[in-house]
């Protein structure tokens, strides 16, 4: 059965840098979600346009050389207050400014009045607001044709996060069944994608450059990414509360973290993870810089503010501003090959990072991993109620010439440290500095301390790692 098929052309959209298409390429989406789903085309060109909303049953797919470019005016991005077709209730809605809270990141608003609404999460918020976003939508698609292209253009919001970052590039809200698909993702004025209460999700062959996060997700079942490319300033994909996580075959560059995520039931496999970022966060431009939409600064590091180390391979993430269903777990990254990040490992549950401290975390591994030109030690605090398991398998790590930490390994608040067939190159006083008891197993280990060395309780007060 051939599905319905509409094009942007058919209501009147036509290529323009400087002229709104919103409207057009909206009635080509409604028309399409109105006929039972399909196919919304947009062909090639570029189309300036506001916030775009996906409905059930429909793919969006660009066609080739089709770019939407956001426009930079962060009011053309509040389509849901005005939606006929599906809208919101008015409960859904609020107008309150983007939560601070101390370090914890109150992304957008409560609605303690609605206890029946999931987690009190509301969709309808400044923060939400994105290039495309869909809500409560089944069975929806992004696709992209070769030289399709989504540009958030840096659009600057002086109401929005840390009072310059503007809308997302797609954002999904309680949605089922998606694919997203051989695109390019630019030049986000916040998270390239953000996934919010989601299920089903694969994600696949897309690109995303400069912008902040590549893809954040909270308390998401079922994400798939694979053959994909990130180079971020800010994290390449972060997140937390996530259950059944894969991760395979993706490039990911970051001034940042390559992750800072959490979940249960996670694998990232076949990945190459590398430093320094070839952009570097926006949070180092000047207010003038923001406002004007300058591109993303590109490989000064250290120069006039900026920065372009890696911080982590991974980093754990728990933030308090959502429930944490499951306990974070069986955390797995294999078969990965890791060079110039700072970290190979940060998880801090003990110190003072409440962003990593709503619940902790209970076992991970390193399994297969290559780690060249690391810096500082692998931090493994853990919550001296909730002992956690590190597992190094198989690993084969290279020190860079600065380190200088006590030892490569930093531990408190475990249950248990196992490390067969780990190779460790370069200077270091010790493998293994714990702060705690715990079992420690060590088979066929090879480092250039000697063996006497490798294992020993430090003995100076524990310490929180750098932030």
């Amino acid at each position: 059965m051939n599905r319905y098929r509409v094009s942007a052309a058919d209501f009147g959209a036509v290529p323009s840098s400087t002229t709104l298409q919103t409207a057009a390429l909206q009635r080509t989406i409604d028309d399409c979600y109105e006929h039972g789903g399909g196919v919304a085309e947009i062909p090639g060109g570029v189309y300036l346009t506001g916030g775009l909303r996906l409905r059930s049953g429909v793919t969006l797919r660009l066609l080739k050389n089709a770019v939407l470019l956001g426009s930079r005016d962060p009011m053309d991005y509040f389509g849901y207050l005005t939606d006929e077709v599906e809208p919101l209730n008015a409960w859904e809605i609020s107008d309150a400014p983007y939560v601070h809270l101390f370090t914890i990141h109150g992304e957008t608003a409560y609605r303690a009045d609605k206890p029946e609404y999931r987690f009190k999460r509301l969709p309808g918020t400044r923060w939400n607001n994105a290039l495309i976003r869909a809500i409560h939508a089944r069975d929806i698609a992004i696709e992209g044709e070769e030289g399709a292209c989504i540009d958030g253009n840096n659009c600057y919001d002086a109401q929005g996060e840390e009072d310059y970052r503007g809308p997302h590039g797609i954002h999904l809200f309680d949605c089922e069944n998606v694919t997203l698909r051989g695109y390019t993702l630019q030049h986000s004025g916040n998270w390239a994608h953000h996934l919010l209460f989601s299920r089903n999700i694969v994600t696949q062959d897309i690109t995303v450059l400069a912008g902040h996060d590549g893809f954040d997700a909270a308390d998401c079942e079922n994400i798939v990414i694979r053959n994909s490319r990130f180079y971020t300033g800010d994290d390449c994909i972060a997140g937390f509360g996530n259950v059944n996580v894969f991760i395979t075959n993706c490039e990911l560059n970051s001034a940042c973290s390559a992750m800072r995520f959490a979940g249960t039931n996670v694998r990232v496999e076949k990945c190459h993870i590398f430093g320094p970022g070839k952009y570097l966060h926006r949070g180092s431009l000047t207010p003038e810089e923001k406002r004007a939409g300058v591109p993303s600064p590109e490989g000064s590091d250290h120069q006039d503010g900026h920065r372009s180390n890696m911080l982590s391979a991974f980093t754990y993430y728990a933030d308090y501003s959502l429930p944490i269903p499951v306990l974070p777990g069986n955390i797995v990254l294999a078969d990965c090959r890791i060079e110039n990040a700072d970290r190979l490992l940060h998880y801090n549950y003990s110190g003072n990072e409440t962003w990593q401290k709503h619940r902790p975390l209970e076992s991970l591994s390193f399994c297969g991993v290559t780690a060249t030109g690391i810096k500082l030690p692998l931090d493994a605090y853990g919550d001296a109620d909730t002992p956690f398991a590190l597992e190094m398998k198989d690993v084969d790590m290279e020190l860079d010439a600065s380190f200088a930490a006590p030892a490569v390994v930093h531990a408190c608040n475990f249950s248990r440290l196992t490390l067969e067939n780990v190779t460790v190159r370069g200077k270091a006083d010790a493998l293994i500095a714990t702060w705690s008891q715990g079992d420690i197993s060590l088979k066929n280990v090879s480092c250039q301390p000697e063996p006497a060395q490798r294992v020993r309780a430090a003995d100076y007060p524990f310490f929180s790692a750098p932030i």
